[in-house]
């Protein structure tokens, strides 16, 4: 124990000034983990969570997106069965009909085609706008939430031009 007392006097540790410093020490870590720690470590939960919260939302946006293109596959094949079946009741037809039935069942089945398409590609072109106006929003809400502030116009204009080209990409 000599040596221990001896090895500390030798450094300039004094047990009085030692114990102060460990009680202000206690002290002061106390105080910092109830008014410091406990907000910070709760601000950084809720970004997190904000965080897992956008990509689920990502998540359930392509799996949407991925819905719609199958609904519009559907769509374009349930047209294409229907122009087929169509066109081979004009083919069968055909035999007893003029040649002049014959051209308008076909051109009757290209016309359901063409309107088919169309109304696919509308569909998606209004699946995916939706989808990219959703995206949009998501990554300013996002963005705003993490970077704890509430975006300009010209902020959120930024961004939502940004994601664009990006989605788009």
């Amino acid at each position: 124990m000599d040596t221990v007392i001896q090895l500390f006097s030798q450094f300039g540790v004094t047990w009085p000034k030692f114990l102060a410093q460990v009680i202000l020490f206690l002290t002061v870590y106390i105080i910092l983990k109830k008014f410091a720690f406990g907000p910070i470590i709760a601000i950084f939960e809720e970004r997190r969570k904000t965080i897992e919260e956008g990509q689920a939302n990502a998540e359930k946006i392509k799996k949407q997106l991925a819905d719609s293109e199958l609904r519009c596959q559907e769509i374009l094949r349930k047209a294409n069965a229907d122009a087929q079946r169509i066109i081979e009741e004009g083919r069968a037809s055909s035999d007893a009909s003029s040649q002049k039935h014959i051209q308008q069942a076909i051109k009757d089945a290209e016309g359901i085609i063409e309107k088919a398409n169309e109304n696919v590609e509308l569909e998606r072109a209004r699946m995916v706008a939706e989808v990219k106006k959703e995206m949009v929003n998501l990554v300013v809400d996002t963005t705003s939430a993490v970077v704890g502030k509430i975006l300009t116009e010209s902020d959120q204009q930024r961004l939502a031009a940004e994601t664009t080209k990006q989605l788009a990409a």
